[in-house]
């Protein structure tokens, strides 16, 4: 296959998996397979390039990082720690349905950058809807907020949003570069948050004074399961985490710590039959970032990012705070109308393209983390991250709390989500372009 004829049919299988994707007409893992499988048998990416060659194949950093915090948090559920926090969080709020509403975000933003976003609603919202019955109150402000606070908390931290692991991964950052350069905004940001959701649902939410007693009855230690079970994985977590935070010292990649983790944790768990374990992990998810990829390999290798990136430096004149206003905001909107993963897994090559023709001289991680360059990815992650918040589709976490919601008989169509996350999507985005403009091009800290 000539170089203009492959440049043209991985155009087209990528452009063809994005629209699919979006329509939602064929499960998103089926898409990304079948792309990925039309980009190798028609050899615009040999296997090797897509099983071996970190440019433009599978990023193994991520995939392991996601199959082993599932493994570990799959360990950790029978436990009943996160009904726990759900049961103590409402007995702190006082039963008054508002101060719950609040706590269960502000718990949700922190178990998101910790755990990840997508883990963290699975855990949540039974336990929200559970807590919305007992005051009998509308469950929806409570997933919503779930939902959106998720988001939020997820852009702090490396492990906290998929797309966060693959900014990292491309970028060769740190655990602690995402503390340093987007906790302090994400913890601005929930302080908005919270005074947006206050003007939204603080006078809706009421219940009987009865039905705050019901809360205060129940007995959260009761939701502990299994505390021998609960000590180990508490003591593996902290093993884990501590050990995100020094990899950049200890030369570790994270996969490599989480990895560890979930080896020590089936060990200390002594189970003869990891199959149920394994069985739990999110494989649908695994295999669509493989795929996906391998497609976005495929385009990497034809030209077609290159062509793009050379299109954004020409609209912003090399301009580099301009681009990185163009970056954020295209981020944030994008991000909204496609799942946020594969918009960042086309994001990537195009920002590292994009360092390439303006530092030509440049390699490796003096390219990867030219100072000038930083703010990008900075501006990518706080666009992709807080852009899914825009619509019900716009991160992997809105489509489980929406399916959750459902099958709980609560449904939460489209426009609904969109009619609150829209406007949450917008401020936070506004708040984070002050912050990139303060910090990064007046301030320069």
């Amino acid at each position: 296959m000539n170089s203009d004829t492959a440049f043209w049919a991985a155009t087209i299988i990528f452009l063809l998996a994005y629209a699919v994707i979006i329509s939602e007409k064929v499960h998103k893992t089926v898409v990304a397979l079948f792309g990925a499988g039309l980009m190798l048998i028609l050899k615009i990416l040999e296997q090797h390039e897509a099983f071996h060659v970190e440019e433009l194949g599978i990023d193994w950093n991520v995939i392991f990082l996601l199959i082993s915090m599932m493994v570990i948090i799959n360990l950790m559920r029978p436990t009943g720690v996160f009904e726990y926090i759900a049961i103590k969080s409402a007995k702190w709020g006082k039963g008054d349905p508002f101060r719950i509403l609040i706590i269960f975000a502000i718990v949700t933003a922190l178990l998101s950058a910790f755990l990840d976003n997508v883990t963290t609603v699975l855990l949540i919202v039974p336990v929200t809807i559970l807590i919305a019955d007992a005051l009998e109150v509308d469950p929806i402000p409570y997933l919503l907020s779930c939902a959106l606070a998720s988001n939020i908390g997820g852009t702090a931290t490396l492990i906290g949003d998929p797309p966060n692991i693959m900014i990292a991964s491309k970028a060769q950052l740190n655990f602690m570069d995402f503390i340093y350069h987007l906790a302090p905004i994400i913890v601005v940001i929930m302080v908005f948050y919270i005074l947006a959701i206050r003007f939204i649902w603080g006078k809706k939410l009421v219940t009987k004074e009865e039905l705050k007693k019901r809360i205060m009855a129940m007995n959260e230690n009761e939701a502990i399961k299994d505390p021998a079970m609960l000590k180990k994985s508490l003591f593996v977590l902290g093993i884990v985490l501590t050990g995100f935070v020094f990899h950049g010292v200890l030369h570790f990649q994270p996969a490599t710590v989480a990895l560890f983790g979930a080896g020590l944790l089936l060990l200390l768990s002594k189970t003869n039959e990891p199959h149920h374990i394994l069985a739990e992990v999110e494989w649908p998810t695994i295999f669509f970032f493989m795929g996906l990829f391998i497609i976005v390999g495929g385009v990497v290798k034809v030209g077609l990012i290159k062509w793009m990136s050379l299109q954004v430096l020409a609209l912003t004149q090399g301009n580099l705070f301009a681009t990185s206003m163009v970056v954020m905001w295209f981020s944030a909107f994008a991000s909204a109308i496609v799942d946020n993963i594969p918009y960042v897994a086309t994001m990537n090559p195009l920002i590292v393209d994009m360092a390439k023709q303006l530092w030509p001289n440049e390699t490796g991680m003096q390219l990867l983390q030219h100072p000038d360059l930083m703010p990008l990815w900075w501006s990518l992650a706080l666009g992709a991250c807080l852009g899914g918040n825009g619509s019900a589709i716009g991160a992997s976490a809105n489509v489980i709390v929406v399916g959750l919601s459902e099958k709980a008989g609560k449904r939460i169509s489209f426009g609904k989500f969109m009619l609150y996350g829209m406007p949450i999507m917008i401020m936070t985005v506004v708040i984070s372009t002050i912050y990139v403009w303060l910090r990064y091009y007046v301030l320069k800290i």
